[in-house]
């Protein structure tokens, strides 16, 4: 195993930067291995660029990179599986996509990472959030097709140009407030919390965005009835769908699924998506999600 000598701690920051104030983590991967997808350009003396105090820096998708806070939220499995159910198999492949609650970024960069001739929107009520989604944007060099709009997604005034997207995401938070605690650090209460709505809201704000054949995808809580009823509530109906499971044996974590318009019921599900066997290794289908976003096995 070996560190990517394109790593900054490795080359050393920029002129200009003669010392960073945040953390980059690098990545171990296997010796000859080169990452798959776009490059960004070579980052500049721009301290936006690099982690600042309480921050770190770390890689994402193939070359690409993502800021994130120390104590704040960060991303995580339901970004990564919400993605690659997302974009598994696209054809054609989205022109205009939106990603709702972006957060800092992850689940909108993993597509634009995927589909590197796709337009993608992001809406965050986060300004903290918002911007370090943005500042990850320009560090990957990806400024002229990806924007990031702060606002509530409930309210249509953010996203005025309505049915325009062949791809909406969206990775709501699964507890409705009171069932649990709320963190005091920055961020994680609205990543958990359904303070700005939950899967229903999510739904009928992605049925205003859809164009005539678009697709809704993303993660739901680990309930088919909640689900199903989401779904009815916008007038969308379920297309497919699948459990993630995180460890052989175990319940449910959360559900992947596809919304299209029109129509109505509950397929069948597919098999679920199991992460890790009941070793503890990772599962061949999990590499695969892995491996579809540029991770070295």
């Amino acid at each position: 195993m070996s560190r990517d000598p394109a790593l900054p701690e490795a080359a050393g920051p920029p002129a200009g930067v003669p010392a960073l104030a945040g953390v980059v983590r690098g990545r171990r991967h296997p010796d000859g291995w080169a990452a798959p997808g776009p490059r960004p350009p070579r980052p500049g003396p721009d301290l936006a660029l690099w982690p600042g105090p309480g921050e770190d820096l770390g890689r994402l998708a193939g070359d690409w990179w993502i800021l994130q806070r120390r104590d704040g939220h960060r991303w995580s499995l339901d970004d990564l599986a919400s993605a690659w159910f997302s974009t598994e198999g696209d054809d054609p492949p989205p022109r205009r996509a939106c990603d709702l609650g972006c957060g800092i970024g992850t689940v909108l960069l993993l597509v634009a990472w995927r589909h590197g001739n796709a337009r993608v929107v992001g809406v965050e009520a986060q300004e903290v959030s918002a911007s370090l989604a943005r500042r990850s944007i320009a560090r990957n060099g990806a400024s002229e097709r990806c924007e990031v709009r702060i606002g509530d997604l409930r309210d249509p005034a953010v996203l005025p140009e309505g049915a325009a997207f062949d791809l909406v995401t969206g990775t709501p938070p699964y507890l409705p407030p009171g069932t649990g605690r709320a963190s005091d650090r920055p961020q994680r209460a609205p990543a958990r919390l359904e303070l700005r709505g939950g899967i229903e809201d999510y739904a009928l704000a992605a049925a205003r965005l859809l164009g005539a054949d678009g697709r809704f995808a993303g993660c739901a809580p680990a309930s088919s009835e909640r689900l199903a009823g989401a779904a009815r509530g916008a007038g969308l109906r379920v297309a497919r769908w699948r459990a993630v499971v995180p460890r052989e044996g175990k319940n449910p974590l959360f559900l992947l699924h596809e919304m299209r318009q029109g129509g109505a019921g509950l397929p069948a599900p597919e098999p679920p998506l199991v992460v890790r066997d009941r070793d503890g290794r990772r599962t061949a289908e999990m590499e695969a999600v892995r491996a579809a976003f540029g991770f070295p096995a």
